[in-house]
């Protein structure tokens, strides 16, 4: 029997096999060298009318791509076309465009459309949509108490975040027992080779959703989720979280940074250094090795498989353990019924 015949006859178990396969197959890739020093400033985009020109760094060479044609393939170039934060490809100059926060900065700002207090007052009054429909039980667990050697780095805890306000009362980070289960399989693999996880967002309460949404400019809507349906966050399956190395405990940088609204913060943008590109790959392989899917406009954003069958909650952090115990016992009840138990 040959791999197809086999995978239409089971296919669940042939698509894990092959998301492990694509994991090995990503952690034996050679990993990239850092990018030369010299060639680091000159990463980026550039701009001329209405053309974007992305340079790119890819074994030690910078490349040239131009967005939006077909076919995209990227020409390599020498840096000596660039000078003075100005690109001359084929006679034409590009300006460089800013990209990100502010350098030496970790945290892109967005203005909001309206006063953030105010619009927390709001959202802390309003309710959730309504759903019906059988959902999972809710069983929101601590990360770091399933494993304390993945690291948090909540900004939604503080004023380091793309809104300069403090939305959360505590820097926790939960998650649905299974996607959290899923999560500690990930940071031992990530072990083997050195890297760890750190996360940024786990479950975020319903109010804080409809926060963002209404400060959030439309041009910038992508990158936030629409609080009249709930985000997968709301559900506890998504998870926001990056790389950090085992030796030094620091982040591992990659082409973007965190909550970046920007085309950088794409999983498929092709900028940036080989060694980022490669950190980036690493992360979502061993991701989707467990079940989680990255979200199309931000590599840090995952969505467990079953996010869908999670109530959207609207609970804060420090309720948490207190609001969902009914509801654990009430499924619990309803399975030893069924089961012919009481």
């Amino acid at each position: 029997m040959n791999i197809l015949s086999s995978c239409l006859k089971l296919s669940s178990d042939c698509v894990f096999l092959i998301l492990l396969v694509a994991f090995a197959s990503i952690a034996q890739q050679p990993k990239p060298l850092p990018a030369p020093a010299r060639l680091r400033p000159l990463i980026g985009e550039y701009v001329h009318d209405n053309q974007t020109v992305i340079v790119l760094e890819n074994e030690g060479k910078l490349y040239a791509l131009v967005k939006g044609t077909s076919p995209a393939e990227p020409r390599e170039i020498s840096s000596n076309a660039i000078s003075r934060n100005q690109l001359t490809l084929d006679n034409v100059i590009y300006k460089r465009t800013p990209l990100g926060p502010a350098e030496g900065a970790t945290q892109l700002k967005v203005k909001p459309l309206r006063p953030v207090p105010e619009l927390l007052k709001e959202a802390l009054a309003a309710q959730p949509p309504q759903e019906t429909g059988d959902f999972l039980p809710t069983d929101l667990v601590d990360l770091i108490k399933l494993d304390p050697t993945i690291k948090l780095d909540i900004r939604y805890a503080t004023t380091n975040n793309l809104f300069g306000t403090v939305f959360y009362s505590q820097p926790r980070a939960f998650l649905q027992r299974a996607p959290a289960e899923a999560l500690v399989r990930v940071n031992r693999k990530l072990k083997s080779l050195g890297y760890g996880l750190l996360v940024h967002d786990g479950y975020r309460p319903w109010y804080v959703t409809k926060v963002f949404w209404d400060a959030t400019p439309d041009d910038k809507k992508i990158f936030v989720a629409d609080p009249s349906k709930g985000s997968r966050h709301n559900r506890g399956a998504a998870v926001d979280l990056t790389l950090y190395d085992l030796k030094t405990g620091k982040p591992i940088e990659m082409v973007s940074t965190y909550d970046e609204t920007t085309d950088r913060a794409h999983p498929d943008y092709p900028g940036g250094t080989s060694l980022q590109r490669w950190h980036r790959n690493l992360l979502r392989s061993s991701m989707e090795a467990e079940g989680f899917t990255v979200y199309a406009a931000e590599w840090w954003h995952f969505d467990y498989k079953d996010w869908h069958r999670y109530r959207i909650g609207n609970e804060k952090f420090e309720m948490i353990s207190h609001a969902f115990a009914p509801l654990r016992e009430k499924s619990l009840f309803a399975l030893h019924r069924a089961n012919g138990k009481r």
